[in-house]
């Protein structure tokens, strides 16, 4: 099967994960872990793959049911921007009911900054390329007022859940999410950002990188930092791609963290043999392609396709030291990576 063959198989496999209302459950629907949900994390990163292989129609759609999604919870939003949250439920929501767009409401790591800086990033990178999303005036307020509620919850030193949904930290993945959200909307002249807003949000990065947070120094997340957001000096990319490769590269995915808890197969402390997450693999190829490592972005792109299904899916980890998934088949965030990092490698040739 040739790279371009590869590609329209992965986005045959990601297109039935699509709602009507143009959002993505994160994986099949009807599984039992509840990923049939729409997360806005992981409709940005899906979107990605379908922005790769030139289907902008799906792109489209998937950014106007966020900005309808948004735009049903105005109210919500407005309150935020203009009165500090005190309790987790008054935070935007980054998970939603794939066609009624309606919020869950039980109790979970619902405190998600960089989810709303990745809505923000895309939103006005696909404005810049002239693929208009933000239409109606409806739109672009909504854009401003989420702004605004990042500047009320002081991202720049907010403790959130993080793209993991766990304990309340500052995450340097969340804080560059946003930077690097607001920095793309300083682009568009309709949305004016809070003065100083970027700048504190850079300097908490400054600080802190190449730790994720004050209890994580390395920490699989980081490198959305490199891909999609480009916020790195090569110095500190180095060094992330250092301790990533040192310390969490295994031989079926990439550990999230050190001590991670999810799917640990050691189920008496459940220290170490944490699970091995299969999007690492084509998220640093990605990075490698883009760097102009040649051998190094391959070498990942091959990591990959080892860890693919029979049927060629990828779940979203695999149980330590084992050939074993979880039930999540496939994930819609890995499968979309995959289909970037095909595309990564073709520039290569």
């Amino acid at each position: 099967m040739n790279t371009e063959e590869k590609i329209q198989e992965q986005l045959n496999i990601l297109r039935p994960l699509q709602s009507d209302s143009g959002l993505f459950s994160a994986a099949s629907r009807g599984v039992s872990t509840g990923y049939d949900k729409a997360w806005l994390r992981d409709n940005f990163y899906t979107s990605l793959g379908f922005e790769a292989a030139g289907d902008l129609d799906t792109v489209k759609k998937v950014w106007r049911a966020i900005l309808d999604l948004f735009l049903k919870h105005e109210e919500k939003i407005r309150w935020a921007s203009e009165h500090k949250p005190h309790a987790t439920w008054q935070y935007i929501h980054a998970r939603y009911h794939p066609e009624t767009f309606e919020e869950y409401w039980e109790e979970w790591g619902n405190k998600q900054n960089d989810a709303v800086g990745a809505a923000l990033f895309k939103l006005a990178d696909l404005e810049t390329q002239g693929v208009h999303v933000l239409e109606t005036e409806d739109d672009k307020r909504i854009v401003g007022r989420l702004a605004e509620y990042l500047n009320t919850i002081q991202y720049w030193n907010d403790a959130d859940n993080g793209v993991w949904e766990e304990y309340e930290e500052v995450h340097m993945s969340s804080v560059g999410a946003v930077v690097a959200g607001l920095k793309k909307l300083s682009e568009l002249s309709f949305v004016k950002i809070p003065e100083g807003m970027i700048e504190k949000g850079e300097e908490t990065l400054r600080r802190l990188l190449p730790r994720e947070s004050a209890t994580k120094f390395a920490d699989l997340s980081l490198l959305s930092l490199s891909y999609p957001y480009s916020l790195l000096d090569k110095e500190t990319e180095d060094r992330i791609l250092e301790n990533i490769e040192y310390h969490l590269v295994k031989d079926r995915g990439v550990i999230r963290y050190k001590t991670d808890r999810y799917y640990n197969k050691n189920t008496v402390d459940q220290w170490s043999e944490e699970a091995e997450w299969t999007m690492g693999f084509p998220w640093l190829s990605i990075i490698y392609a883009r760097r102009g490592e040649k051998e190094k972005a391959q070498y990942y792109l091959e990591q990959t396709e080892k860890v693919l299904t029979a049927d060629h899916k990828l779940p979203e980890l695999y149980f330590s030291n084992s050939d074993k998934p979880n039930e999540n088949i496939p994930l819609a965030w890995a499968e979309s990576l995959y289909i970037v990092a095909l595309k990564e490698a073709q520039k290569l040739l």
